[in-house]
């Protein structure tokens, strides 16, 4: 039996405990059907087997499992399956449904982007102009009902490109003033637009943030996550 050593309480963990206490959190979330999720960990490494109903749903495992205290990596292998008693939308529909919250978005030209949907996988083409709008055009389809996954192909151009020194200062001052991280965990290093985030956080609240400060910093066209989580 494998052991994880936890700074909770001083205790030890084998990896069925750690595993229990991910599906405690499953079982929490109203989001989520548990009974279909089944649980391994490996090496503090969640992995995430079964079906579930929507991609929210499967989305929400994923969280659950990164909040629990001594998971370090997530590997999401859920498949979204929709209840016979629901009718799925054929791609069509689900395309028009992607196109219609698009347009409802106020910071996104939906006109610069194309959506394709084949089996219910969608497809976004184009560009917007800012790295957070494609982030944000991928979590509004994850939400629409028939969609199973989404291929994020859109392109950032910028109109006014900062330095790439810039950037990273801008970065490195939301990181200062965020409470969840140390900005001395994270090296912050920017080659032309793309960010590459590195060094070691305590736990799924800091990795969150100092993404974050990534995604939403003017000038970001692409974020490149190799964070680690080390439980201290």
């Amino acid at each position: 039996t494998k052991w994880r050593f936890e700074v909770i309480g001083m205790v030890f963990m084998t990896d069925k405990e750690l595993a229990t206490r991910v599906e405690e959190q499953i079982q929490w979330d109203g989001r989520v059907p548990a009974a279909e999720v089944d649980i391994t960990i490996e090496d503090s490494k969640a992995i995430l087997r079964g079906t579930v109903p929507s991609y929210r749903a499967k989305m929400a495992a994923a969280e659950d499992a990164w909040v629990v205290s001594g998971i370090q990596k997530v590997d999401n292998q859920l498949q979204v399956k929709y209840p016979p008693a629901i009718t799925v939308p054929p791609d069509s529909e689900i395309a028009s449904s992607v196109n219609a919250v698009l347009v409802w978005e106020p910071d996104i030209d939906s006109a610069q982007i194309e959506v394709s949907v084949t089996s219910g996988i969608v497809t976004l083409r184009g560009t917007v102009n800012a790295y957070w709008k494609k982030y944000q055009a991928e979590q509004d389809a994850y939400g629409i009902a028939g969609v199973i996954d989404v291929i994020n192909q859109l392109g950032v151009v910028l109109s006014d490109k900062p330095l790439d020194q810039v950037i990273a200062r801008d970065i490195e001052a939301a990181l200062a003033r965020n409470s969840h991280v140390n900005v001395e965990d994270v090296t912050v290093a920017v080659d032309n637009g793309t960010v590459i985030l590195g060094g070691n956080v305590p736990n799924w609240a800091a990795w969150r943030s100092a993404y974050n400060a990534a995604i939403y910093t003017t000038g970001v066209i692409d974020v490149v996550d190799q964070l680690n989580i080390i439980y201290t």
